[in-house]
């Protein structure tokens, strides 16, 4: 056999080998923001005013889409979106208030779920906000009700009891956190029961750096600390990507920060660190964590086998039109809008995916996706098969990972508040409700930005030659409105075909309203 004949055989083994051997399903990590607006990040924005080094350099390693949205503009309903693949207002629209129950049920598939059956450790650390069953702690007297009253003192609850209903009842093998950082009980949990004791009421002392507290009131750990919440989060994250080191099989880790959320109480060594005030300072020790946990993964030699999303849960708050005032920083980028809205700065988002050997580093694609779109993409990169009707919105985008310039979704429903609706089809934004505010807008930011009022009944947007949505076409285009209310209504009729596939199954665009595509 000659020289090229032993070359070309050994290769062919080689392959064959590589071929046959098991598939080996990445790590994943999800880095999940609370109220970080489109417009924060350095990557994002070349006129930021808040350094965020660690962000921009997991998008410069990665991919990052510049058309990514949640499913709502406030944090309970885009949580569950994201974990579940199912579009929030298919049940629900307003978030879990203190002491109220989940808005999870038994029966709904969730991605810590999908992947604990496909053999991954799940862990959650960080903010929960999708509500627990209370009634396991409540005194006889306070479980009377259908639920708890939403302002409760410590005597109301069994506090050494276990606490169903939260993130071990839906996948996740371990839990780590303080359900959620402006609501009682301000304690913190470990998997299923509290490590400390709320024993006396909120006590609040002093102001935030910027906007308001924004707590509710209810029992309180002795000695609560609103801005060590961060810090030991981030402590806990990086001991747990520690301890994984030596152990077998994959991991799934969902970090959802409660940063850079009101109250807004950055560390005091991240003071003065960005342009943009206080808020700016929250956004930079956030970035920070983002990079501590990031270095956990090199320093434990995890990086190379574990994919990395970071998003955020929705737009900024509305403290973010005195920040354009005052420091000529604006979170919310070129986009309209805030948190809770249904123009496009309410949901639209970051999102940056690393994958080192699948995601070419540097890439940026202008593909429409939504958060819902996780489980199913998660599901084709780990090999799942869900059951039927699980993750009923979700599309799969492992093609785009892996570099195709296009994806399958085509268009998105946005909603926040009950009986306002907007649709994404293509480069057209509808906006089915009387006006894309739910968030109060200073009278001089209309001014000064050149939003002019309008006395229709709804609005029309072109967001290929008009991001910043400033010229209503309503009224103009009557034809694309009537079209694309008909799909909206279907879409909320009928859920997309998702696109959970087998192995070996060929990938289809899904029907996500194609037949609407030549209207112009």
């Amino acid at each position: 056999m000659t020289t090229l004949a032993r070359t070309l055989a050994f290769l062919l083994g080689t392959l064959c080998l590589a071929h046959a051997a098991p598939h080996r399903s990445p790590n994943i990590l999800i880095l999940y923001a609370d109220d970080l607006g489109y417009g924060d990040l350095g990557c994002q924005n070349p006129e930021s005013k808040i350094p965020t080094p660690h962000l921009d350099r997991l998008a410069a390693e990665g991919l990052r889409f510049t058309d990514a949205h949640s499913s709502s503009g406030i944090c309970t309903p885009s949580r569950y979106a994201l974990l579940t693949g199912r579009y929030h207002w298919r049940k629900f629209h307003g978030i879990v208030n203190s002491f109220e129950l989940p808005v999870l049920d038994p029966a709904e598939l969730t991605l810590a779920e999908m992947l604990r059956a496909q053999g991954y450790r799940t862990a959650c650390i960080g903010k929960w906000h999708l509500g627990w069953n209370w009634h396991d702690l409540a005194e006889p007297a306070t479980a009377a009700g259908v639920s708890p009253p939403k302002s409760l003192s410590s005597d109301s609850f069994r506090w050494d009891r276990p606490l169903s209903g939260g993130p071990r009842s839906h996948g996740f093998d371990y839990y780590f956190g303080d359900d959620v950082p402006n609501f009682p009980p301000y304690a913190w949990f470990e998997n299923d029961r509290l490590l400390t004791l709320p024993s006396t009421p909120l006590k609040l002392q002093g102001s935030p750096r910027e906007g308001a507290w924004e707590t509710r009131p209810g029992p309180m750990t002795p000695g609560w600390a609103f801005d060590q919440v961060v810090p030991r989060l981030a402590d806990r994250t990086v001991s747990w990507i520690h301890e994984q080191r030596d152990r077998p099989g994959p991991f799934f880790l969902y970090v959802p920060f409660n940063s850079p959320h009101a109250p807004i109480v950055p560390s005091p060594e991240f003071t003065g660190t960005s342009r943009a005030g206080a808020y700016g300072d929250f956004v930079t020790q956030t970035d920070a964590v983002v990079g501590r946990i990031l270095q956990a993964l090199e320093d434990t030699g995890l990086a190379r086998d574990t994919l990395v999303l970071f998003s955020s849960d929705n737009g900024p708050e509305h403290y973010a039109y005195d920040r354009f005032r005052l420091h000529g920083h604006r979170s919310m980028g070129p986009l309209r809008g805030l948190k809770r809205d249904l123009y496009e700065g309410g949901h639209r988002v970051p999102l940056l995916v690393r994958w080192p050997g699948v995601v070419k580093p540097g890439r940026v694609t202008p593909t429409l996706i939504s958060q819902v779109d996780l489980l199913a993409t998660l599901a084709a990169v780990t090999g799942a098969r869900p059951a039927p009707g699980a993750g009923q919105d979700s599309l799969n985008f492992l093609p785009v990972l892996q570099g195709a310039p296009r994806g399958p979704r085509r268009n998105l429903v946005h909603n926040t508040i009950a009986g306002a609706y907007a649709l994404r089809h293509d480069r057209w934004l509808l906006i089915e409700h009387r006006s894309g505010s739910h968030t109060a807008v200073p009278d001089w930011f209309q001014r000064d930005q050149g939003f002019p009022p309008h006395d229709q009944p709804g609005e029309l947007y072109d967001l290929a030659t008009d991001l910043g949505q400033k010229t209503n076409l309503y009224s103009a285009r009557p034809r694309q409105v009537a079209v694309l209310r008909r799909l909206l209504h279907r879409l909320q009729q009928t859920p997309a075909r998702n696109q959970i596939e087998t192995p070996g199954s060929t990938s289809s665009p899904a029907d996500t309203g194609g037949s609407f595509g030549n209207v112009k």
